[in-house]
């Protein structure tokens, strides 16, 4: 798998930053679309190259180490005039140079390879290091974000240096990284720098509840962002505080990590989740969703000492992704999905590995066969292995982060070793937040900073958490095998039981026990006793500039605490019944799966669905077929060339007439399904919403094939494959289908053809809009859970495919659990136009390039990959 990846970047991409494995080439900041914040990880330095440098001494591949040192060496320039970011740069590359030299400087020493290495990729960590230090001229010791590699800050040609924000574990994430350049140079400032930043951190920390916030104004210290967290914006500075304590030995690094970690452990903590909160308010919830990058946390617990929570969140997330193969961006408290996106992220995998060198029990190593075969199945393509656009469909995105090679097989490979299988003692090193390897006896060595305990005001805890040994697993195990079982046994099925339900079993688990004096679906807004009602359960409303009323619960406002508990139960209905509706307004992406040779199933496109036509949710087989462009190519008149159609899936451009006239052309001409080709140059999902085609205002009954849109991209991809390979198979689905030996045997496709000529019985939809959105809403950071509702009727809706009719408008959970509930006025007939989704609906932007717009959470997210 490794040799894969690699071989591929190498051969794809080298010298380019990263690979994009659907298109073989590779990723030049310039010359491809801006996926914003995510960028700024570029700078055309090789980054896939040097953060690759220690694993492939892990691996044991040290031939292949001396090579890419030697290429290192001679072909990376860090004076590039280009604007990256302090944390990625930080991580990644200074990171991967101090990896690569303490792994060079050991393989010297065996006196077999690399004897003629004399420290160029320290002197390089070095000068880099120096290109970063103009971040820190701040008043507060924070570095800026961002910083032009060749002209620092602030002069007109460094085009950064504006900036008033930064993210908690952006400014946090440095002492490791700094404090080993410091130790193997002998060059303090590096240190003292590091050190400084995270000593204003402590100092601004919310002294109630000891927590940190998400963002924090670097010249101020006011914090922008009161949320907090283990997850995104926040996680790195936790793992450094605990990390620089082993490394450097200075007890206030342990003295502040451990006060950090009864505060998370007190409010953070619902095991198995880890919710976020507010730093005032540590009691109440600031969202109701998690992301993917807490996953890092049971490792961390294990290096605290703290197993039992570990097991218990790391179980949950493996249930998580057991449902959907992958570990969502985001998902909520009831196992839903709320971002779609992985960028192949390997804090999972890393979690994995602590918890099975904690324990030893062979459960991880079973979870770990699990990560390998989804990989090998679901992300592995031609030219190495693709990041997945959405874990449903089972699409893919046209990149391989870094991260996936400097991490995800390191701890791969380290979860199934022996020792014998690496050539070195992986105890005598720390791994960094990016999986680097920094030698321990650095803590001994070139102690150029005092260590002043600048740490103060703690709070007296007595629950062990100032022990000052790391943990010992045979007395946290005392023969006793099954410990960590008997801790996952209750989790086992805790995503399963967290599903959303049909409306019967919501009407049944009503039936079953208390009902509140209202229910969710008869409320109207205008009905005075209604609003009587929910005062009595602590329910407010208020009106807004709109027209709407936004309803707010507040649990202590209630007459009764029995009051407030009938409050919960119909906000609670509400969220229930929320599930049922969306079918009408939304409909999830598909899948566009290339399975003939030599692609074989591995590459799936995103692609929009019809709102008319066949349903492919309702047809497991999908529809399969070869792909041939249709004449004329717009499909809007008769078709010319029916014979080169007939049984085919016919492709047409999108333009001059409506969606549905296309899709009757060519079912008369003998197509077996359709895909509608944007005409806009370059559009892709990487940076779109998606679209969803709609009828044209008719009755679509007659269209029995399936319909898909794909963005220009996406539909060059299958383009240029007719050109090079002329017969091109695909298979239109509503998520891609597990590869088989028949999609990778020529010879065997006769029984799976025969879906060519299924034709759906099913009855269409006929709306009004051409195009509408399939993305969730922006994050509204909310401190109570509150609902926007119309006065005169209530539907709801949510962000799931498994949905029903419920009501007559519609409520949509917002990442906040903010539900907006307007009456469904609907937009006017347009041709096959550039109408875009419902304008409440704002796409994300950052991690995964596939949206314009962003909330600011999920570009934290990004910056904070780790």
């Amino acid at each position: 798998m490794f040799d894969h990846a690699y071989s591929n970047y190498m051969e794809h991409a080298y010298p380019a930053d990263e690979l994009m494995p659907l298109t073989c080439r590779g990723r030049v900041r310039g010359q491809e679309p801006s996926r914003g914040d995510v960028d700024d990880a570029l700078g055309k330095f090789s980054l896939t190259l040097i953060d690759t440098l220690d694993t492939l001494v892990v691996l044991n591949k040290t031939k292949e180490f001396e090579d890419a040192v030697k290429n290192v060496i001679k072909d990376v320039n860090l004076d590039n005039d280009i604007v990256v970011s302090v944390f990625e740069t930080n991580i990644r590359v200074l990171g991967g140079l101090l990896g690569g030299h303490s792994v060079a400087i050991m393989l010297k020493e065996k006196g077999e390879y690399m004897q003629w290495y004399s420290g160029e990729l320290l002197h390089m960590a070095k000068q880099l290091g120096y290109k970063l230090l103009p971040a820190f001229n701040t008043t507060s010791g924070l570095p800026y974000p961002r910083v032009n590699l060749k002209f620092g800050l602030r002069s007109p040609e460094a085009r950064t240096g504006t900036e008033t924000d930064t993210c908690t574990a952006c400014a946090g994430t440095l002492i490791l990284e700094f404090a080993a350049l410091s130790r193997f140079t002998g060059t303090s400032i590096f240190e003292e720098y590091a050190r400084k930043a995270l000593d204003f951190l402590w100092e601004k920390r919310q002294r109630n509840s000891n927590l940190v916030g998400v963002t924090i104004n670097i010249h101020t210290g006011d914090w922008v962002r009161k949320d907090s967290g283990v997850g995104a914006g926040i996680d790195s500075y936790y793992e450094y505080l605990l990390k620089a304590y082993v490394l450097l030995g200075d007890d206030s690094f342990l003295e502040r990590f451990n006060t950090h970690y009864d505060a998370i452990m007190r409010y953070i903590s619902q095991p198995p989740l880890l919710l976020d909160v507010h730093i005032h308010k540590p009691m109440l919830n600031a969202r109701t969703w998690m992301d993917s990058l807490l996953a890092f946390f049971p490792g961390l617990q294990v290096l605290k000492g703290d197993i039992r929570p570990a097991i218990e969140t790391h179980e949950m997330l493996y249930q998580v992704i057991k449902k959907h193969n992958f570990l969502p961006e985001a998902f909520t408290t009831d196992f839903r999905v709320h971002w779609a996106q992985h960028p192949l992220r390997p804090e999972f995998a890393e979690s994995t590995y602590f918890l099975y060198k904690a324990t030893g029990d062979p459960y991880y190593l079973e979870v770990g066969k699990t990560l390998i075969e989804n990989l090998n199945k679901y992300a592995r393509v031609p030219c190495g292995f693709a990041a997945m656009k959405d874990v449903r469909t089972g699409s893919h995105e046209d990149r391989m982060d870094s991260f996936f090679l400097a991490e995800m097989f390191k701890y791969l490979y380290l979860l199934f070793a022996d020792k014998e299988d690496i050539i070195f003692d992986i105890e005598d090193y720390i791994f960094t937040t990016e999986a680097h390897l920094l030698p321990l006896w650095l803590s001994t060595t070139n102690q150029t900073v005092s260590k002043k305990n600048t740490t103060t005001e703690y709070m007296e805890l007595d629950d062990s958490n100032f022990e000052w040994t790391c943990p010992n697993t045979q007395i946290l195990f005392p023969n006793d095998p099954t410990y960590a079982q008997s801790i996952r046994e209750p989790l086992k099925n805790v995503v399963d039981k967290s599903c959303p339900r049909g409306i019967a079993r919501v009407e049944e688990s009503f039936g079953n026990g208390p009902k509140p004096p209202l229910r969710a679906r008869d409320f109207m807004a205008s009905n005075p006793e209604h609003l009587e009602i929910l005062k009595k359960m602590g329910v407010s409303l208020i009106h807004l500039k709109d027209g709407r009323v936004q309803l707010v619960q507040h649990a202590i406002q209630a007459a009764s605490s029995l009051d407030a508990e009938d409050g919960l139960r119909f906000m609670q209905e509400m969220i229930e019944l929320s599930s049922q509706q969306q079918k009408e307004q939304q409909l999830p992406p598909r899948a566009v799966q290339i399975v003939s040779h030599p692609f074989f199933g591995r590459v799936v496109l995103t692609a929009g669905p019809a709102q008319f036509g066949m349903d492919l949710s309702k047809h497991n087989i999908g529809t399969r077929g070869f792909v041939a462009t249709s004449k004329p190519y717009n499909g809007c008149s008769e078709i010319t060339n029916p014979e080169a159609l007939k049984e085919k899936i016919a492709l047409m451009q999108r333009g001059q007439c409506m969606f549905a006239e296309k899709a009757r052309n060519i079912q008369k001409a003998g197509a077996i399904g359709g895909i509608v080709i944007d005409d806009n140059e370059g559009s892709s999902s990487d940076t779109a919403p998606l679209f969803q085609m709609a009828g044209d205002g008719k009755n679509t009954d007659d269209i029995k094939i399936p319909m898909l849109f794909l963005f220009n991209k996406e539909g060059n991809i299958i383009l240029d494959a007719i050109q090079e390979y002329e017969a091109v198979e695909v298979l239109l689905s509503d998520k891609a289908k597990d590869r088989d030996l028949e999609m990778e045997n020529m010879d065997q496709k006769s029984s799976e053809n025969d879906s060519h000529r299924q034709r759906s019985e099913e009855t269409s939809r006929n709306q009004d809009l051409d195009l509408v959105s399939q993305e969730p809403e922006g994050e509204e950071t909310s401190e109570v859970t509150h609902l926007d509702v119309n006065s005169d009727s209530v539907s709801i809706s949510n962000q799931e495919s498994c949905i029903t009719e419920i009501h007559e408008a519609n409520i949509q959970e917002t990442e906040s659990t903010e539900l907006d509930i307007k009456s469904q006025d609907q937009s006017p007939t347009e041709t096959d136009s550039n109408s875009n989704w419902d304008n409440k609906v704002q796409p994300m932007e950052s991690i995964l390039a596939d949206w314009n717009e962003d909330i600011e959470a999920f570009e934290m997210m990004e910056k904070d990959e780790l």
